[in-house]
């Protein structure tokens, strides 16, 4: 078996670990005498898979029962128009952070229900930042302030301990690319909601962690699928669900449990960003381009002096099983995604080759 050491930023490299397992249950799970593919969501068996899911998830995050957890389809761009749904119904006013391209995108789906005020953002510098976030800058009529709290393309992050104080107004986060690979206080938020397919399992489900006193709440206008209550009040069973994603999810939950919790997971991912910068920070040839006291755990875009040079790197990188390395147009040169699937040993390749491709090209 040759398996690449995948940088995508999604979907991403899977625990092998988990892939084998599902491998193993993937003709016939259990005593079910059938794959998970097969089964319906209405089963007892399929009950127990998605039940089970929830606790882990809800055990690994300290999440309490003021919060459902949901899981649904549409992945996090349907959550931009969900989100202003269920959430803009008092002042109809939102207060949100522009810090890259999902956030533009969640700015403009939700400008489409109510009057959405950007309050900071770092589009100045090629989003290389993060803005300055002080309590008076937020609305005390809002209905919710909106922070994407890792992006992906730019390589930016707010961690727990920076999370801005919004006058009681309750706080909404796109968690996709960071959930599960550092801690959050859950009950700082109002909602948080994160795609699958960076560190979760496979694209298809989109989890949403929801405060109950929010729901219910929705504009008239939403439909019936789109309405976070109907989600709650049916434990994700109103319609079909993606139920092989959930259960994949499951194991991910399972895996990350067993190898310490979300605590190991964080210290495991400072180890091995901590890697890559410390010979960015140090390189003559590269250089990373985000702010280092707002760097991505999970995200890590580096350039070379010039274009030749970034697209000669990632040839040789490819040919050598480092694929995805390839950055966003709007950034260029290389992103490394290290995802919590990514296996320390992959930074450490991925460095040995950046410095004898470093040593190689000294005289640039």
């Amino acid at each position: 078996m040759n398996r690449y050491f995948n940088f995508s930023a999604g979907p991403s490299m899977l625990p092998l670990e988990v892939l084998e397992q599902a491998q193993k249950e993937f003709v016939s799970y259990g005593q079910s005498g059938m794959s998970v593919m097969e089964m319906s969501h209405r089963s007892t068996v399929y009950e127990n898979i998605i039940n089970t899911a929830e606790q882990d998830l809800r055990d690994l995050m300290k999440i309490s029962d003021d919060y459902s957890i949901l899981f649904l389809q549409g992945g996090a761009s349907m959550q931009f128009a969900m989100v202003a749904l269920n959430l803009l119904v008092n002042s109809k006013k939102a207060d949100y952070v522009n810090t890259g391209q999902w956030s533009k995108k969640a700015i403009a789906e939700a400008k489409k229900y109510g009057q959405i005020n950007v309050v900071a953002s770092s589009e100045d510098k090629t989003f290389s930042y993060i803005p300055p976030l002080p309590a008076n800058i937020f609305d005390k009529d809002a209905d919710y302030v909106y922070l994407t709290l890792n992006n992906t393309i730019y390589g930016t992050h707010i961690p727990d301990d920076r999370l801005p104080n919004t006058n009681g107004v309750p706080l909404v986060g796109d968690m996709s690319s960071n959930i599960l690979a550092e801690p959050y206080n859950i009950s700082k938020f109002g909602l948080v909601f994160a795609g699958a397919q960076k560190n979760l399992g496979p694209a298809g489900v989109t989890i949403a962690i929801v405060r109950k006193d929010l729901l219910g709440k929705h504009q008239a206008i939403t439909p019936t699928m789109l309405q976070y209550s109907i989600h709650s009040d049916e434990k994700s069973l109103y319609n079909t669900p993606p139920t092989y994603a959930i259960y994949f999810a499951g194991l991910v939950f399972k895996w990350v449990k067993k190898m310490g919790g979300l605590s190991a997971m964080f210290e495991n991912n400072k180890k091995k960003a901590g890697i890559l910068y410390d010979f960015l920070d140090n390189s003559k040839l590269f250089k990373g381009t985000v702010v280092p006291k707002d760097r991505s755990l999970m995200n890590i875009p580096f350039i070379l002096p010039t274009e030749q040079l970034n697209a000669e790197f990632i040839k040789q990188a490819q040919d050598l099983g480092f694929v995805n390395l390839k950055g966003h147009r709007t950034v260029g040169g290389m992103r490394a995604s290290i995802y919590n699937g990514m296996p320390i040993e992959g930074v450490q390749k991925l460095v040995e080759y950046m410095e004898k491709f470093e040593r190689e090209h000294k005289n640039i």
